[in-house]
């Protein structure tokens, strides 16, 4: 039996989004791309959009200088800027990285005064040094940033005779003064450490609550590459009791809150394969995008000035099995003319969780996955301008085949996650109903060849559409596009100068809808940037 794929090369680290980075640069002419990955490449880079900034005056708090080492946490402090006022236009999170010689890929979070406000991951470096940044629209944490604060930011991280890559980064807040939109809210809050659980306070006039969820699953482990796992009494190196299904739930006094699918993240090792990712990384790899849920038919009953249990779990992770982090930050809208709202939860509906999953044994084994769920919740509101509905309803759904042959030396996925919800908001005036649509896809196969070459061949894809409508007519939309495929192959069990590395990547971002359109296309090959090219 041939040794099996491990589909990550992620070692051990403590968790740490929307963060993008990169700029681009002048695409390679042919004759500069090498037969083979060298001991250097161009520095990381993706398609996606970099932070607009506004034309007004700005100030800069520095809020991290650090090197990671292990896994001991910079502990700092942060102090409101001086000269752009207390209330911000926007705010802009700036990291710039760098690290040289050998490192995995670590996993790390900032956060300010306890709220979570980046999560992401490192790219792996060349042997040469490589350097790379992360930008982040971080105004919706503007309330916390109005009072001094503590600062903790973790990168965990070994450092050896083997591992050598020292993690340095520098991190920035970048103030720009003027009016926040209706979009920032009033409060930022997290949940609070009881002997009963993890409890919530909101203010007895809040009018709008939606909690972010920053769930990733990671640490080395199988819940790293969940959708690969499989039940008994299939024949796979990862288990779970009920094969690959995951949903991330939260539950109000036990209540079933709010569901949502996990975006299936890749790091910079993923797939065993970190030659697919050392310039462009998978999409999310370095933005770990939260999940969002509107809790506002929950308000009336949180409304009530006392503390609430409020509880995020991983659907489908076997009994005492880690592996997933899943901090929680509410954000809060208040009634400025109301010191106390009150409502009601209506309507909380699910159906039953679907969860088929079939194994099919052969000499290629197949495990074929169907699952999904539903969840609608109703509440209402008596505001300063009236009663307010809202009601959210929202669907899951799982499709996934699994192929392996005995020893996992060809392993490979073809799967489609589905996260569609409607909120619908009623009251004085027209209704407003916003639909958001996302789908995550994967489909590769790595294989080990009797030559020991190992060859990963996967795309990737990250969709969603979002139409907003009053009273039945369109009134804003958008559509997002982010594609990954990449093919790279390097020959196992040999020192690095012997590997004979090559690869190919691509990522097409487009954004288009009623603000406006962006699409921008990167290609790589061997570690150089051969295209960097913008259509609209």
């Amino acid at each position: 039996m041939r040794r099996r794929i491990v589909m990550s090369m992620l070692a051990g680290a403590t968790l740490l989004a929307s963060a993008l980075f990169g700029t681009g640069a002048a695409a390679a002419q042919a004759a500069d791309v090498p037969a083979e990955f060298g001991t250097d490449w161009h520095d990381p880079v993706t398609a996606a959009p970099s932070v607009e900034r506004p034309h007004t005056t700005s100030c800069q708090v520095t809020l991290a200088d650090v090197q990671f080492r292990d896994f001991t946490p910079y502990r700092g402090a942060y102090t409101p800027p001086q000269g752009c006022g207390d209330h911000w236009s926007k705010v802009v999170l700036r990291l710039d990285g760098k690290v040289k010689g050998r490192q995995y890929d670590r996993l790390g979070y900032l956060h300010v005064g306890g709220v979570e406000i980046l999560r992401t991951s490192t790219p792996e470096p060349s042997p040469d040094g490589i350097e790379w940044h992360v930008e982040k629209d971080v105004t919706r944490y503007s309330d916390t940033f109005r009072s001094p604060q503590d600062v903790e930011m973790l990168i965990g991280n070994v450092v050896n005779d083997t591992y050598t890559g020292v993690i340095d980064v520098h991190v920035t807040l970048t103030f720009y003064a003027g009016h926040p939109t209706r979009q920032t809210p009033d409060r930022v809050l997290t949940l609070a450490d009881t002997p009963d659980g993890t409890v919530l306070t909101t203010p007895r006039n809040s009018e709008r609550i939606v909690a972010e969820v920053y769930a990733t699953g990671s640490g080395g482990g199988c819940e790293e590459f969940w959708y690969l796992t499989v039940a008994d009494p299939a024949s796979y190196s990862c288990k779970a009791d009920h094969g690959p299904y995951r949903e991330v739930q939260i539950k109000v006094d036990g209540q079933l809150a709010g569901i949502a699918a996990p975006f299936p993240n890749v790091w910079t090792g993923g797939w065993s394969n970190p030659f697919l990712w050392y310039v462009v990384p998978a999409p999310g790899a370095f933005d770990v995008r939260p999940i969002e849920y509107d809790l506002t038919p929950f308000a009336g009953l949180l409304n009530d000035g006392r503390a609430h249990r409020v509880e995020v779990s991983v659907v489908g992770v076997p009994a005492g099995q880690s592996g997933w982090s899943a901090p929680v930050n509410v954000l809060v809208w208040q009634d400025a003319h109301r010191a106390h709202v009150t409502g009601a939860l209506t309507g909380n509906k699910a159906t039953d969780i679907a969860n088929s999953s079939t194994y099919l044994p052969g000499s290629e084994n197949r495990v074929n996955t169907e699952a999904g769920h539903r969840l609608t919740v109703s509440g209402y509101l008596d505001t300063s301008h009236g009663r307010m509905t809202t009601t959210v309803t929202r669907t899951l759904a799982n499709t996934s085949v699994h192929r392996w042959t005995d020893g996992e030396n060809t392993d490979g996925l073809d799967a489609t996650w589905s996260d569609d919800q409607t909120v619908t908001v009623g009251g004085h005036g027209p209704a407003r109903t916003t639909h958001t649509d996302r789908t995550y896809t994967m489909n590769g196969t790595t294989t080990i060849g009797a030559d020991d070459r190992l060859r990963t061949v996967l795309t990737l894809g990250d969709r969603a559409s979002v139409v907003e409508l009053r009273d039945g007519r369109r009134t804003a939309w958008s559509r997002l596009d982010d594609t990954y495929s990449g093919d790279a192959a390097y020959t196992i069990n040999v020192p690095r100068d012997q590997r004979h590395a090559v690869g190919t990547s691509t990522e097409r971002y487009r954004l288009y809808g009623s603000d406006g359109c962006y699409d921008r296309s990167l290609t790589t090959v061997q570690g150089v940037l051969t295209e960097d090219r913008e259509r609209c």
